[in-house]
């Protein structure tokens, strides 16, 4: 067994200090370390002259520009990641024998990689889009790659269809469009046709397929593993990650303009909020099932479309995993970065969750396309920081230089080193289940059940919630050309729900669909955002100034946001400073042109003097009509309650006033907190 007292949660950082280089202060060189003259100009016959053979640097340096870039993912190619650790809670050894799990307080260095699914590298942030959580853990005994997405469920039941899928989610051949949506007639035809797709499809239509953050999302494994604790008792497992924030959403039409905005949105929140010392956290926790119990369900167990329901399986919270570092070099750390689910450590196996099954061949493959070769895994940051030994050589980039005689196993001039480890001493053994029956490509009957579970996932949402699926749908099934293709459409939702059907069906000019939904009345709290955790930390509240502020009430307010960890943006119509009605001065951070009101999940209005009084009015009255209708709390200062007047047609619900209310400063805070009021009129 290892020393698990050897590595420490900045174990890996301390591994990648021997790769880090830096050019600053030193002389430019070739890479063969020949120093550099000239890196402007190429070498010519006479002063407009041709250019010549000798141009030897000029070569090597537009030779080596043209290579810069690796194939992009085929999937998951807009992404972005950080650094971090995992702390152990408690021993899980009654269920696992994982190292990295056996004592509380054990912490493990990680590096995760948060990403999109249909969109190029170009995309934007914000797209209505499956995402991805890649965590590599770099524990003493390997690497464990965490793979896991912002559903409970995946589209497919069997690997067999994944790249049918992809082709149909992607942009259509002819046009390579639409990018990153899902919103074109190859998709929405291959739901049709395909129902077993329509449950996480419609996740993906709810308010978390448009996620806030990546600090705010939740996300599943979807697939069963295995625990296997030292007496060889198998468990089956499935993770999921809880963001400490709570899991949070934007509306679709903040998603919509936000990806022209700012396209980058989801990776500058994370990256900012690192810099500022708001380390994104998420608990770790654990569904876990018995081999004697894993039939007593009415959905097999095994089934990725199916959801585990935390009201009838809980979920126990393991450990917590803090992103507390950003990357140094986007290439190095968040391009070259490879996963596969078939990292793991003694302690952990696989079950027979065909779609898991599949995963375990199909990533190693595509790395090597990816990355040019097998010694991908040599990598900075994909190194274990454990040491490693085999008889594997050679391959493109391969810069270790092997030493030894032999590279074969079973030898005797090297005593068979490297040699294997048995089970009892670390060796990774794989869980020695009991496999019969005839070759087949059947599946069980629960497999065939595609619309129970997309009625409880309904059932479970609020109204608002409901609302803004139905949107979603009418937008993607209406962005459709094919008449027939949206007809089929809605008739696959009436499973689901024959209202929304319906609704859907007047919206998208098909007929109403006949039948019904199924006749299932359940519902789980679990499935609704709406008792997710709420905080203000960390939110992002602009600040609408001019010159001749009350500074004192200006000053009080900031200070409260601050105390409560509230990011605060000061926005005016010209950068440098504005000054109060006492001569206090405050930096401008942003102007009305350089931020926006979608960027911002509320606003403090306060007003001011400006020299083109009129443009700066009708800016901060932009402002506010954008807060205001998408139900963000909006803080009005005594100086800005002529932006936002209190009148009998509006309830004004999450506005917060001045007045002479001497708790302003906590009351804004309590509604920041909320961040959305939905009774707004």
């Amino acid at each position: 067994m290892s020393d698990y007292s050897s590595s420490n949660g900045n174990s890996k950082n301390e591994q990648l200090d021997e790769f880090r280089v830096s050019d600053a202060g030193q002389p430019m060189t070739t890479n063969q370390g020949r120093q550099v003259s000239n890196d402007e100009r190429i070498l010519t016959a006479g002063e407009r002259g041709p250019g010549v053979l000798e141009n030897v640097h000029f070569f090597e340096k537009m030779t080596s520009f043209g290579h810069e870039t690796v194939p992009p993912r085929r999937l998951h190619a807009r992404g972005y990641g950080a650094h971090g650790e995992f702390e152990c809670y408690q021993s899980m050894k009654q269920f696992t024998k994982a190292g990295f799990l056996q004592e509380a307080g054990k912490k493990t260095p990680l590096f995760v990689r948060f990403s999109t699914v249909q969109g190029n590298k170009g995309s934007k942030d914000t797209a209505r889009d499956l995402r991805c959580l890649g965590v590599k853990m770099y524990t003493e005994e390997g690497n464990i790659d965490l793979t896991t997405i912002d559903f409970p469920v995946l589209i497919n039941q069997d690997p067999m269809k994944f790249p049918d899928l992809i082709h149909a989610y992607q942009p259509e051949p002819r046009t390579g469009m639409p990018q990153a949506a899902g919103a074109h007639d190859n998709f929405w035809d291959y739901v049709a046709n395909n129902p077993e797709s329509l449950h996480m499809t419609l996740w993906v239509m709810s308010d978390r397929g448009v996620l806030r953050s990546y600090r705010m999302m939740e996300s599943w494994s979807v697939n069963t593993y295995l625990f296997v604790n030292e007496e060889g008792v198998k468990t089956f497992v499935r993770y999921v990650w809880k963001p400490v924030l709570g899991s949070h959403s934007l509306l679709m039409d903040e998603a919509q303009k936000i990806g022209g905005i700012d396209p980058d949105f989801h990776r500058r929140d994370l990256r900012d909020a690192i810099d500022q010392g708001a380390y994104a956290e998420y608990e770790l926790g654990v569904q876990l099932i018995s081999e004697e119990d894993q039939f007593n369900y009415d959905f097999d167990i095994l089934d990725s479309t199916k959801f585990w329901p935390e009201e009838l399986i809980p979920v126990q919270m393991i450990g917590k995993m803090t992103l507390n570092r950003n990357v140094e070099n986007d290439f190095a750390e968040n391009e070259q970065v490879a996963f596969n689910p078939a990292n793991v450590v003694p302690g952990i196996g696989f079950s027979n969750d065909p779609v898991l099954q599949g995963r375990l061949i199909a990533y190693q493959p595509t790395q090597y396309h990816r990355l040019g070769g097998k010694n991908f895994q040599h990598l900075p940051i994909n190194r274990p920081i454990c040491p490693f030994h085999n008889n594997q050589q050679e391959g493109y980039m391969n810069y270790e230089i092997d030493a030894d005689q032999t590279n074969y196993h079973q030898n005797s001039l090297l005593n068979n080193t490297p040699y294997t480890t048995p089970p009892e001493q670390g060796g990774y053994e794989h869980y020695p289940s009991q496999v019969s029956g005839h070759l087949t490509r059947e599946r069980p009957e629960k497999f065939d059940d595609h619309f129970t579970q997309p009625r409880i996932f309904w059932n479970s949402l609020t109204a608002i919630e409901r609302q803004h699926m139905i949107e979603a749908l009418n937008f993607q099934i209406g962005s459709v050309k094919s008449e027939s293709v949206r007809q089929q459409a809605v008739d696959l939702l009436v499973n689901v729900d024959k209202n929304m059907a319906a609704t859907v069906a007047d919206n998208v000019g098909v007929s109403r669909p006949s039948g019904t939904h199924v006749s299932v009345s359940t519902s789980y709290p679990s499935l609704s955002q709406t008792g997710t955790p709420k905080y203000a930390f960390s939110l992002k509240v602009g600040v609408l100034i001019g010159d001749g502020f009350n500074a004192n009430e200006v000053t009080r307010t900031l200070q409260t946001l601050k105390e409560y960890g509230v990011f605060v943006v000061i926005v005016s119509d010209t950068l440098g400073t504005v000054t109060g009605d006492d001569g206090t001065t405050l930096k401008v951070d942003k102007t009305f042109l350089t931020t926006n009101p979608y960027l911002l999940d509320s606003l403090y209005i306060i007003g001011g003097q400006s020299k083109v009084q009129d443009k700066f009015n009708d800016e901060v009255n932009e402002y506010v009509n954008v807060a205001y209708k998408h139900y963000k709390p909006i803080g009005v200062a005594s100086t800005g309650q002529s932006y936002l007047a209190a009148s009998g047609t509006n309830n004004s619900a999450g506005v917060v006033y001045t007045g002479n209310n001497a708790d302003f400063g906590l009351d804004f805070v309590r509604a920041i907190k909320q961040q959305r009021f939905w009774d707004r009129t």
